[in-house]
């Protein structure tokens, strides 16, 4: 019989579709891989921002964990949105436990607003418990300011902060250029166990449909490791896979805000 490569998502909902679970779900079987899910949070949202949120408890969490693992099992495991210290702690003991191939960790902490979505306690949870547990983490710039402690000051000097970041927690870094400017978008992988830095660089696309971006971009990280190419490998696939849902998606109107990307766009 055949098997299919896993991918387990840890990710609050958006009821608009174009980011958290659904465009995880959607980037896992653009890029080949059968998802099964974990829910922590639930949003209303839309392509205009975010109106409501209303958290999963931590026992239905761990139900959810439970149900899958000791079933269905997986490949790979991707973690997005995390809202609250318990809730990191009782994924993380899950983690421990059924001790997972390959872990990415979507640090999710700033909104697009810029504000920030975890609280002090929850953020000092995600440092301690859950980037430990983890193959590769995916900040954005605001993200990796928030991890580092800093201020951006000086562009050029990009590849430096995902090795500093990399070094500070022990742990790979997929570093997202989308905040910076210029007419390639330049992402930075930083391989902790080889100390090797690897660019990856695509013409940066003019278009406002970039909504759900980086919870895509690290779903499809995860499911390139879960079929088992290397870090390097699965990076690159990812960075190719984005840049044309992108590309595909800027000439569709959906809503009257920031719209999805096109995960989809091989069936065209």
């Amino acid at each position: 019989m055949k098997t299919y490569p896993k991918l387990l998502i840890i990710a609050g909902s958006d009821s608009g579709g174009g980011a958290g679970i659904q465009a995880d779900i959607k980037s896992a079987g653009a890029c080949g891989t059968y998802s099964t899910t974990v829910i922590t949070a639930l949003t209303a949202q839309n392509t205009l921002g975010v109106s409501a949120i209303e958290g999963v408890s931590p026992q239905m969490i761990s139900a959810q964990l439970k149900a899958v693992l000791e079933d269905i099992g997986t490949d790979a495991v991707k973690i997005g949105m995390l809202h609250s210290k318990e809730v990191i702690e009782v994924i993380a003991k899950h983690l421990k436990y059924y001790q997972p191939k390959s872990v990415v960790l979507d640090p999710v902490m700033v909104a697009t607003s810029g504000d920030r979505l975890l609280k002090e306690e929850a953020m000092q949870a995600l440092m301690e418990t859950m980037i430990p547990l983890a193959e590769v983490i995916t900040p954005n710039v605001p993200e990796m300011q928030l991890l580092l402690g800093e201020n951006i000051e000086n562009t050029t000097e990009f590849s430096e902060y995902a090795k500093a970041l990399a070094e500070k927690f022990q742990v790979s870094v997929l570093l997202k250029a989308g905040h910076l400017e210029g007419e390639h978008s330049t992402d930075i992988l930083f391989n902790i166990k080889s100390k090797q830095l690897t660019k990856l660089s695509s013409p940066r696309i003019d278009t406002k449909n970039t909504h759900g971006t980086g919870c895509s971009l690290s779903s499809a990280l995860g499911s390139y490791l879960a079929q088992g190419f290397s870090l390097e490998e699965a990076a690159q696939k990812a960075k190719a896979f984005i840049h044309q849902a992108i590309k595909a998606g800027s000439t569709y109107r959906l809503g009257g805000g920031s719209g999805p990307i096109h995960h989809f766009y091989n069936d065209k």
